[in-house]
């Protein structure tokens, strides 16, 4: 694909890095692939060989994406917001032996990081400020064939690229793709906006996700037409300018960073005229937002892109030519070569059309798999080869999806389901309203209550008993917001995904809402028993599948598990439909199966206590 491309746009504009000063033609950053590819031969990296790369959006990014690719290298994508033990895990699970990372990112000295952590895979580290320049050279001693006949060895099906999941829940998973998973994902995404080599695209996500360098870089790249980079990371007024001075055709972003490009104070004065398309993805859009994007940026023809990391990531898509009510409630239909279905969770069988369950995708774009953990992998995806997204959905008639909500983010009232993207997109169409996201919270008698948090718009005033009397005049009791909590920001990843786990644990502390008769529950392991990283999730579900339970509901609810400072593994529960004097005793002569082995539960037998419980109101 890489030299086809070369070959024919040679002389076009491939990748312009407005905040490095970069303007590089196909054949210019061709030229700098090949010198690095060089480099790595030079530097014994191999075909399977995992190299990292730690940096914020940049030129030298996309070198490494295309170097590694041509020699069979696995690029490790680390999250550029990574502190000490988030990349630890990462360069420990990756295997990474040779790591590429940038000074660092916003407040963060990455010397300073890596220099705190314990990596013994990794052989070396090249630095982009100080190293980047040196390690290329290495190449100059490389035959140009060399290059060739590695490239000649690699099969379309061998693995390319580990991008970590985004732990908006849990730890992270490094689901690993190939060469056939991402370049054809790539270039269908580019057949749907229907990219030629004139269009330039604006490329505010980062790298590191797959919205930047598959459905930015490839889907780019395939079509022989332009990225366009406005700064290292997100900033509204410097994607405004890049669009209108570099006349981009195309933008990408999710929800939160259009609204901030939206609500820019001068948004007025940049003439956004040259925007016809783009994508918008990472997590639902709010109908009014979809409306203002399409009518004040020009973005007749944007699209929705749904999938995962795991499927490459794209399994759904909306056309240019999708009508305003589709493009505005819906993620569009499925993508070209790629199967989809929805299935109620229970029962496995596929719904009527309508019908609200859990979306599956299966076809090219699935992973490999999740690295080195097989077990994940099979819960992921089942015998038949189905990823299972944990997206609830719905399909109409005429295919289009649906996205209602995540099947963890449903909340439960008192036996009635309530899907918190319907109250959110009913909120959002209040005039004082600039965003909303909405999580479930424990409750006594209900089990759990919806609770709303807004952020209201710069020139409006709105007070929370307002907005529940809003609620109360328009949708049905059972899905008023019992809670409001007006805020200025939302928890989010670097990509722009909101943490509503993070606004659940706020919640509860805040307001107390596990006190009185219900209480929290506190499992420590100690570090004699280790629980590997990645693990807690499912270390979790065995303590719980343990747990006496009462009215056939769960009987705890897992807050998060963290490392307490003697490296002990800490779950934290909130107690549901528990007998706690039933739980204590039940806790005291039950064992962990198999799954983690010799970590026990207390026996009290006089031996030392490897695990613990206590009791803590919450």
């Amino acid at each position: 694909m890489w030299s086809d491309v070369v070959a024919r746009h040679s002389g076009a504009d491939a990748l312009v890095s407005r905040h490095q000063g970069i303007r590089w033609t196909y054949e210019e950053l061709n030229d700098h692939v090949e010198q690095c590819a060089r480099a790595l031969i030079a530097s014994n990296v191999g075909k399977g060989d995992r190299v990292g790369i730690w940096s914020p959006n940049n030129a030298e990014w996309v070198v490494l994406q295309f170097a590694t690719a041509r020699i069979g290298a696995i690029l490790v994508n680390v999250n550029p917001s990574y502190r000490s033990h988030e990349l630890e895990y990462a360069l420990h699970q990756s295997g990474a032996d040779l790591l590429f990372l940038a000074a660092g990112f916003k407040d963060v000295d990455y010397r300073e990081v890596i220099g705190a952590i314990d990596t013994p895979d990794v052989r070396e580290r090249v630095h982009f400020d100080t190293d980047w320049d040196e390690f290329v050279a290495r190449g100059d001693g490389i035959d140009h064939e060399l290059v060739n006949a590695r490239e000649a060895e690699l099969d379309s099906d061998d693995p390319i690229n580990i991008q970590y999941t985004s732990g908006t829940t849990g730890f992270p998973k490094g689901a690993t793709l190939s060469h056939h998973n991402i370049l054809n994902n790539g270039f269908f995404i580019g057949e749907v906006l229907e990219y030629t080599p004139d269009d330039r695209v604006c490329v505010p996500v980062p790298f590191y996700h797959c919205f930047g360098m598959v459905i930015g870089t490839l889907a780019i790249a395939t079509h022989g037409a332009t990225t366009v980079l406005p700064s290292e990371a997100f900033d509204a007024r410097a994607v405004l300018e890049a669009v209108e001075e570099e006349r981009c055709t195309s933008l990408y972003g999710v929800p939160t960073m259009f609204i901030a490009e939206l609500n820019d104070p001068e948004f007025a004065r940049f003439d956004l005229s040259s925007l016809r398309t783009g994508v918008m993805a990472g997590s639902p859009c709010p109908i009014e937002v979809m409306k203002q994007v399409q009518s004040e940026m020009h973005m007749d023809e944007v699209t929705i892109c749904y999938g995962m990391t795991e499927t490459s990531p794209v399994s759904t898509q909306s056309l240019p030519t999708t009508p305003l009510e589709k493009q505005v409630t819906t993620v569009g239909t499925v993508h070209p070569h790629v199967e989809i279905k929805i299935i109620d969770p229970d029962t496995g069988a596929v719904v009527e059309r309508g019908a609200t369950g859990e979306l599956l995708t299966r076809g090219y774009c699935v992973m490999l798999g999740y690295w080195n953990d097989q077990e994940a992998t099979s819960a992921a995806i089942d015998s038949a080869n189905w990823m299972h997204t944990g997206d609830l959905a719905t399909m109409d008639e005429e295919g289009y999806v649906k996205i209602v909500g995540r099947s963890k983010d449903l909340i439960i009232r008192g036996g009635e389901n309530v899907y918190p993207r319907e109250v959110e997109e009913f909120l959002y169409a209040h005039p004082a309203v600039a965003d909303v996201q909405v999580v479930g919270v424990p409750d006594e008698r209900y089990g759990e209550e919806v609770c709303a948090w807004v952020i209201v718009k710069d020139d409006e005033s709105v007070g929370e008993e307002e907005l529940r009397d809003h609620c109360r005049e328009h949708i049905a009791r059972f899905k008023v917001p019992r809670y409001v909590r007006l805020v200025d920001e939302f928890p989010m990843t670097v990509t722009g995904k909101v943490q509503k786990f993070k606004m659940r644990e706020f919640e509860i502390a805040d307001r107390g809402l596990a006190s009185g008769d219900s209480r929290s529950m506190t499992i420590a392991i100690s570090s004699r028993w280790q629980v590997r990283d990645g693990e807690q999730e499912t270390v979790a579900a065995a303590v719980a599948a343990l747990i006496p339970q009462t009215r056939g509901e769960p009987g705890l609810v897992l807050l998060h598990a963290h490392r307490d400072p003697e490296d002990a593994c800490v779950f934290y529960f909130y107690e549901q439909y528990v007998d706690a004097e039933a739980l204590a005793a039940h806790a005291e002569t039950q064992h962990f199966e198999r799954y983690v082995r010799d970590i026990c539960l207390p026996r009290l037998d006089g031996r030392e206590r490897h695990a613990y419980v206590t009791w803590e109101p919450s």
